[in-house]
């Protein structure tokens, strides 16, 4: 199952109707409003699925009409949305599990997860503003410009007794 089927399946089963059309705006990708989300229906399924994630983020996180982002707090909305998508798709630990499958650089690693390479710079970006230049996850290092991942082979887990 695709990301964008996945997210289908939950936004049906949170009550959360999702419509493909031809949205007016060729710039506009997805929209959110009444538990109702708007995919533009012209995009891959692999940019739908970024796009739905986004939007569903809308529907876990933010509220009301952010449309005008001039406005600082629908901007810090918006961001809160996008943030949300990429924890879910572009998550630490599936950036490892990339890595521990072979895939080796940005193309490789946005194939594995199902998402665009522009989503992944942005989550890459994210997770940079968030950790800094690298953050650690278990026996892992994770480099976020450029993207690399490590595993230390020294590293030992902590069994609990």
């Amino acid at each position: 199952m695709n990301t964008y089927e996945m997210l289908l399946k939950e936004a049906d089963q949170e009550g959360v109707e999702v419509k493909e059309k031809k949205l007016k705006s060729e710039n506009i990708k997805g929209l959110y409003g009444d538990k109702t989300i708007w995919i533009n229906h012209n995009l891959s399924w692999v940019e739908k699925g970024c796009v739905l994630a986004e939007e569903m983020g809308h529907y876990y996180t933010t509220y009301g009409d952010i449309l005008d982002q001039n406005m600082v707090t629908n901007r810090k909305l918006e961001k809160l949305a996008r943030n949300w998508a990429f924890e879910r798709l572009v998550s630490l630990e599936k950036i490892i599990q990339a890595y521990d499958f072979g895939a080796i650089n940005c193309f490789e690693i946005a194939d594995f997860l199902n998402v665009t390479e522009q989503f992944l710079l942005n989550s890459l970006q994210y997770y940079k503003s968030k950790y800094g230049l690298y953050t650690s996850l278990g026996a892992y290092t994770i480099f976020f410009e450029p993207l690399s991942v490590f595993k230390s082979l020294d590293y030992k887990e902590v069994m609990p007794n």
